[in-house]
């Protein structure tokens, strides 16, 4: 018999709950993806102000 994973949970738990439950599981995971991109916006901000004052004195 083919188990079907798109099937509801008979055990009673709501999408919320799962979700949270699955957000719990990887939350590590979530933060580091998050702090690598903020330092990927900061250094490119950075970068991008740096090009602009270099332009404004040329």
């Amino acid at each position: 018999m083919h188990s079907n994973r798109h099937a509801r949970p008979t055990d009673g738990t709501s999408r919320i709950h799962r979700a949270r439950r699955w957000i719990a599981r990887r939350r590590t995971a979530l933060l580091s993806s998050a702090l690598r991109g903020a330092a990927y916006a900061t250094g490119a901000g950075a970068v991008g102000i740096g090009f602009y004052l270099i332009q404004q004195q040329i």
